[in-house]
């Protein structure tokens, strides 16, 4: 798993990324009770906002951590929110990416990195 210093997490499996945002994005927001998910076949940039979380507290761009096309969005978030807050890291996925160019990731914090950036905070 890779994160950004927007607290997105990207795991990549092959040419696919599953991309979401981070326990501690979670955790800042709030209680999240709605998000808004891209569309199968939509092309991402890396850096681009890609979908909107909505918390109690604020709404928040999500930023798409690597470019590709949206593959599948997490329809269960539709229904259940709250996922997002419960399982950030796990079911709680926002999208999946068929990855343009894999060497993006490359760019991005491993979880050491990212938890020495956390203490910056």
């Amino acid at each position: 798993m890779r994160f950004t210093k927007d607290h997105e997490w990207v795991e990549l499996v092959g040419d696919t990324a599953t991309i979401g945002i981070t326990a501690y994005a979670a955790e800042q927001l709030g209680d999240v009770v709605f998000v808004e998910l891209p569309e199968a076949g939509r092309a991402l940039k890396a850096g681009e906002a890609m979908a909107v979380v909505e918390s109690v507290k604020a709404a928040s761009d999500v930023y798409a951590p690597i470019s590709g096309e949206v593959t599948a969005a997490n329809a269960d978030l539709g229904g259940n929110p709250e996922t997002v807050n419960e399982a950030p890291e796990g079911s709680g996925w926002f999208v999946k990416v068929k990855v343009a160019d894999s060497h993006e990731i490359d760019g991005l914090m491993d979880r050491a990195a990212y938890e020495a950036f956390l203490a910056t905070l």
